[in-house]
């Protein structure tokens, strides 16, 4: 029998047809991006204040300045960066039964009585809409803006588990083109959702989709190349996820409206719909459900668009996995080692989600030219997947992934005990740590795949990840109501989980040059399959020593 990756020799293991539908996928983890991080110029919340109707009305009649009117209408609180007008309360006053000129300097109101809000919000727009200001999401309702990622996240935890499952059972193909259906649909619903409600339900639906036809995408690219490619175009699949990180602040740019960069976001998903006729099913899918033709033809196409020939018998093609037990959530958790690979990973994804989206998400909030700050931040991404090429196969797998976390941590916790007249530095700092959780989220794909037998590792990542969708819920909790007390405090919570992350990393085993482990016992008697490695290796040399002095003694 000859497996697939027997006959993949022959085929080509990354030709010129593996690399077209590996360009083609990489097309699809660009608009992710905006989906993913679309909230900081979708959802971001401008300068505001109370709007009294009667005051508006004299700021026409008596041409008052702007911050004529705001003085009569907001009172002076204190706030970090000392006393400044409120943005959610306004002074208590009937304006109708007050004698008001338009002489603004004869009226004191610092010793009337304030209330909340009445007649809305005005907004220094900026000129830019966002779905906070169309649905007044400010004060009060602030927490809404966070469930507005958190329900994304909560799609991405429901699409992940559930498109994962159809992926197996009905092919890697049709469940990314029936994702990719679902996300031009439920993007659409998003940008014509009438009030928030809709919106959210929309966006959780969106949610649903994207993510898992992103996994869909990834597990097709790696199951069509050689061994030795999978680390690397699952690397650069992921960096083009940066690649839209750098596109989303130019097109929010010319795109002021929230509404219009949703469809903008959202037709890629569309036009990736034609991909019907340009990718293949994973062979390896098609032979693990016993469809043996399909799998030969495509096979055969493979090795013609790389302009190989093959020689071995492909008739006899099976699948090289295609027995393995029954794996349950118990086999992650029973044994010792199992168990601590389970937590120490599970931990690490909660935590790359929190800091990245922690991280994105705080350029909204920070004042500046959020383009100019996204598009840098989205600049220190790129070194990140070359350093993760350079480094694994040279210090291994551990010392890279729990550098990148303490590296992030560390510039996390400095970064918020900074002072602002540092600019610069501070600036400096941030983007390191934007590089460093950059590494760690992309590392921890991979390095959950080398700790897990065969027959669970799929199971395992599906499970930890999960970790990194609640971790999504979170950070937007975490980084808008934690900043409200104050600005860096968000900066000191992630840099302790990062650093934490990073300690429990090193609590892991070394994978470079271990082989896959296939059993339980592989990964909680690691020495003795180093030992049935060796023997087998000495096996082989024994019998290719006998075989050539038989071929000797039978020449004399």
């Amino acid at each position: 029998m000859t497996t697939f990756d027997e006959i993949l020799e022959e085929a080509g293991k990354f030709g010129p047809y593996q690399r077209r539908i590996f360009a083609l996928l990489c097309l699809s983890s660009i608009p992710f991006a905006g989906v993913y991080v679309g909230i900081v110029f979708q959802g971001f919340t401008p300068d505001h204040w109370c709007r009294d109707s009667a005051v508006v009305e004299m700021r026409q009649t008596c041409s008052w300045s702007l911050a004529d009117s705001r003085r009569l209408t907001l009172p002076l609180v204190n706030s970090s960066g000392g006393l400044q007008q409120s943005s959610c309360e306004q002074y208590e006053v009937d304006w109708n039964t007050t004698t008001l000129s338009c002489d603004t300097q004869k009226l004191d109101l610092s010793i009337t009585p304030t209330t909340a809000c009445k007649d809305g919000w005005e907004y220094d727009y900026k000129g830019r809409q966002s779905f906070v200001t169309e649905f007044d999401l400010v004060c009060s309702d602030a927490w809404l803006v966070d469930m507005y990622q958190a329900t994304l996240n909560v799609g991405y935890l429901v699409g992940s588990i559930t498109i994962g499952y159809l992926a197996d059972r009905f092919g890697r193909k049709i469940s990314f083109l029936m994702s990719n259906l679902m996300n031009g649909i439920a993007g659409i619903l998003v940008a014509v959702a009438p009030n928030y409600v809709s919106l959210l339900v929309f966006r959780t639906l969106y949610g649903f989709g994207v993510k898992g036809g992103w996994m869909s995408g990834y597990v097709l690219i790696t199951e069509i190349v050689g061994v030795e490619y999978r680390r690397t175009v699952g690397v650069l699949y992921q960096m083009f996820f940066s690649v839209g990180i750098l596109i989303l602040p130019l097109l929010a740019y010319f795109i002021t409206d929230w509404r219009w960069l949703q469809v903008v976001i959202t037709v890629p998903y569309i036009l990736f719909l034609s991909y019907y006729w340009f990718i293949p099913e994973s062979p390896r899918w098609l032979l693990s459900q016993k469809k043996k033709s399909k799998a030969v033809e495509i096979t055969e196409a493979m090795a013609k668009g790389n302009k190989m020939t093959l020689s071995k018998n492909i008739e006899t093609l099976r699948d090289d996995n295609a027995e393995s037990c029954t794996a349950s959530f118990m086999d992650l958790i029973r044994t010792p080692k199992m168990r601590k690979h389970t937590f120490i990973l599970s931990y690490n994804w909660f935590t790359s989600a929190v800091v990245y989206q922690g991280l994105i998400m705080r350029l909204g909030i920070l004042g500046g030219n959020v383009y100019i700050d996204f598009l840098i931040s989205g600049l220190v991404e790129f070194p990140a997947a070359l350093l993760i090429l350079f480094t694994i196969e040279r210090f291994g797998r551990r010392i890279p992934f729990a550098s990148a976390n303490i590296v992030a941590g560390a510039a996390c916790f400095i970064t918020a005990l900074i002072p602002d007249s540092m600019f610069w530095f501070k600036t400096v700092l941030a983007c390191i740590g934007r590089l460093g959780i950059t590494m760690t989220f992309e590392m921890v794909v991979f390095v959950n795949t080398e700790l897990y037998p065969t027959y669970v590792r799929n199971l395992g990542v599906s499970v930890c990840s999960t970790l990194c969708d609640i971790g999504g819920m979170v950070a937007p909790f975490l980084l808008y109501r934690l900043a409200a007390i104050w600005l860096e405090l968000p900066l000191i919570i992630f840099g302790v989980v990062a650093l934490v992350a990073g300690g429990l990393v090193l609590l892991l085993p070394e994978t470079r040059g271990v082989p896959l482990p296939e059993t339980i016992d592989d990964i909680e008697f690691p020495d003795r399959k180093t030992e049935d490695v060796v023997e087998n290796q000495q096996m082989k040399t024994l019998l290719k020593s006998d075989l050539t002095n038989n071929k000797e003694t039978t020449t004399v």
